[in-house]
C-alpha cells in the first residue's frame, strides 16, 4: 500500500531534517551526562554562545553557497575584535566607532579575497589562505607578539553579554538579525539569486549578462565582516581580544554549513540549515566539554564530520 507523503514534509531538506534530528538526540545525550543541561538558564547559554558561531558562519554560508571558501576567517575574527578594541582607547568618539571599524577591517580582508577570486582568478583557498597570513602578520606587528593590552568598549560587552530583554541573551538577537538580513538578501534580491545561480553554473550566469565578478567580490566582504563582528563579539564577551581567538572558529564555522546541507560544490544550501548546524556544532563542543574532550579531539571530529558530509552530499552536483 503506497502512503502519500503531505506536501508540507516533501519540501523539508533531508539534510536539515537529519541535523535537527540531531541537535534531539544531543539534547537526549548531554541530559544523561550533564543533570541541568536541558534547564532553561543552561539553553539560553548555549544559545549565547551559538550567536557568535552562527554570525561568523553566516558569512561562510554565502561563500559556500557560491562554491568557494573562505580560510582566513580566523584572523579576520582576530583582527576585527582587536580593532575594535584598539579603537577604544581614543575616548568617547573612539569607543563610539569601535564596532564600525572592526567590522570595515573585516569588509577590506574580504574585498581582498574577492579582488583575488573574482577579477584574478585565484582558487579561493589560496588566497584565503594568504589573506589569513597577512592579517596575522599585520595583528602580529601591532601587538609586537605579546597579548593585546586594549579593552572592549561597554557597548561591545552589553551587545554580547547583556540580556535585558525578557532574559534573552543580545547576542541571539544580533545574530537573529543578521539571518533574517540574509535570508532577505538570498530569497528577495537579485543578488541573492546570482548567488545560487554562479553556485549551479557560473559561466551561464556570466553569458546571461550578470556581473558575476561584483557578485563574488560582494559575497567575499560580507564574509569578511561577518567575520570580523564575529571577532567584535567575542572580544565584548571575554572583555578584551585576544590573538588566535579566531582559530577555534574555522572548522565549526565550514562544519556547521556543511551540517546543514549546503553543497560544498555551491549551489544549493538553506540558511535554516546552517542554523541546525551551528546549534549542533555549539551542543556538540558542550558535551565534549563536559566529558573533558581534548581540543585535538575536538578537531578531529570536526574534520570527520566535514569529510562524511562531504562524501554524502559532496557528489550531488545542485540542479541547473
Amino acid at each position: 500500500m503506497n502512503v502519500r507523503v503531505p506536501t508540507y514534509l516533501q519540501r523539508i531538506d533531508p539534510a536539515v531534517a537529519t541535523a535537527f534530528g540531531c541537535i534531539i538526540l544531543l539534547l537526549f545525550l548531554g541530559s544523561l551526562v550533564q543533570s541541568n543541561f536541558l534547564s532553561p538558564e543552561y539553553l539560553l547559554q548555549q544559545l549565547k554562545v551559538a550567536s557568535f558561531l552562527g554570525v561568523i558562519a553566516t558569512g561562510m554560508f554565502i561563500v559556500i553557497l557560491l562554491g568557494q571558501i573562505d580560510l582566513s576567517v580566523p584572523w579576520v575574527v582576530a583582527a576585527g575584535g582587536m580593532m575594535a578594541a584598539a579603537m577604544t582607547v581614543h575616548g568617547p568618539v573612539g569607543a563610539a566607532l569601535a564596532i564600525p571599524f572592526g567590522i570595515s577591517c573585516g569588509v577590506v580582508f574580504g574585498l581582498i579575497n574577492g579582488v583575488g577570486v573574482a577579477y584574478l582568478r585565484i582558487p579561493s583557498m589560496i588566497v584565503t589562505l594568504a589573506v589569513n597570513a597577512v592579517a596575522q602578520g599585520l595583528m602580529v606587528v601591532y601587538t609586537g607578539g605579546f597579548s593585546p593590552q586594549d579593552a572592549a568598549s561597554d557597548t561591545m560587552r552589553f551587545i554580547a553579554t547583556g540580556q535585558p530583554l525578557f532574559g534573552i541573551p543580545n547576542a541571539l538577537i544580533v545574530w537573529a538579525i543578521v539571518g533574517a538580513a540574509t535570508v532577505f538578501l538570498l530569497t528577495r534580491t537579485s543578488f541573492g539569486r546570482a548567488v545560487y545561480a554562479i553556485g549551479n553554473r557560473e559561466r551561464a550566469v556570466y553569458l546571461s549578462g550578470v556581473n558575476s565578478q561584483r557578485v563574488v567580490l560582494i559575497a567575499f566582504a560580507i564574509s569578511g565582516g561577518l567575520a570580523a563582528f564575529g571577532g567584535v563579539l567575542l572580544a565584548g564577551y571575554a572583555s578584551k581580544a585576544a590573538q588566535a581567538m579566531g582559530d577555534a572558529y574555522l572548522l565549526p564555522s565550514i562544519a556547521a554549513v556543511v551540517l546543514g546541507g549546503t553543497s560544498i560544490l555551491g549551489g544549493r544550501g538553506t540558511y535554516l540549515g546552517t542554523v541546525a548546524g551551528v546549534i549542533l556544532i555549539t551542543l556538540l563542543q558542550s558535551i565534549l566539554s563536559v566529558l573533558q574532550m581534548q581540543e585535538w579531539g575536538r578537531q578531529v571530529i570536526y574534520g570527520i564530520v566535514i569529510v562524511v558530509m562531504l562524501l554524502i552530499y559532496g557528489r550531488q552536483r545542485p540542479q541547473n
